[in-house]
């Protein structure tokens, strides 16, 4: 084998070896995000025992769930890890399955699985549905769920305490328009342009929360952009932020 041909081999195979390592890097992005956000919302149900929200707990009961809140507690830090050391990840890459999906339902269903922890956090998430029913929109069910979960768990994580969070949809020129309001942390005008960048975290952001991956919000805008939609935001010193997106109707 000549040498050329030695060194035409070795580029194939590793560029084999870099799309393998993508792909795998996409699938623990993936279910690490999917984990930690089950892992945050057990947290603090849990904790709504141990603060006897739901009734008074005996000293063998407390000291169980206690116990159960701290090993919680630590898997989500390693969750957290694995993402932060996850560089290479890209939820937004991997394959999309198409299909009908109704943003409302989606919307109430990622409500839920962030009620435990708004609630901990004296925080009220308020969606103010439309009248009338929206028409279905033609995406992945699962990626448009991702960005619903990414967009809650900042208004949360940011919000300042016992505040409110509006979320609204509305239809328009075949389009179906999704807001979400937190009275919280702003964006100063000089770092607005850098939100959306790859493992970007705004300085406000790390005073208020050190940790994160700064994957988040680049991944909820591609995947947006993917259905043919696109993602923006308004922020302002002492009313907050509002992140938006809008994606078509289904044909």
């Amino acid at each position: 084998m000549d040498k050329e041909t030695e060194i035409k081999k070795l580029m194939e195979e590793n560029k084999k070896m870099a799309e393998l390592c993508a792909v795998k890097a996409d699938i623990v992005s993936m279910s690490a995000h999917q984990i930690r956000t089950a892992l945050s919302g057990l947290k603090w149900i849990i904790k709504m025992f141990l603060d006897g929200d739901l009734g008074k707990l005996t000293a063998e009961q407390e000291n169980l769930i206690s116990k159960a809140y701290d090993s919680n507690d630590r898997a989500i830090g390693i969750v957290s890890e694995l993402l932060l050391a996850n560089k290479t990840e890209d939820i937004a890459e991997k394959k999309y399955i198409f299909s009908e999906v109704d943003l409302t339902e989606l919307i109430d269903n990622s409500i839920f699985d962030f009620s435990g922890e708004a609630n901990a956090k004296g925080i009220q998430m308020i969606f103010l549905k439309p009248e009338i029913r929206l028409s279905l929109v033609h995406g992945d069910k699962e990626k448009l769920r991702v960005v619903f979960q990414n967009l809650l768990e900042n208004a949360i994580k940011y919000s300042n305490g016992h505040g409110k969070i509006f979320m609204a949809l509305r239809e328009k020129d075949k389009i179906i328009e999704f807001s979400i309001k937190d009275i919280g942390i702003c964006v100063p005008d000089e770092n607005k342009s850098r939100i959306f960048e790859k493992f970007y975290r705004d300085p406000e952001a790390r005073k208020k929360d050190v940790i994160g991956s700064g994957i988040g919000l680049f991944n909820a805008k591609k995947i947006i952009e993917e259905h043919g939609g696109k993602m923006w935001f308004e922020s302002e010193k002492d009313t907050g932020t509002t992140f938006f997106f809008s994606i078509p109707i289904s044909k």
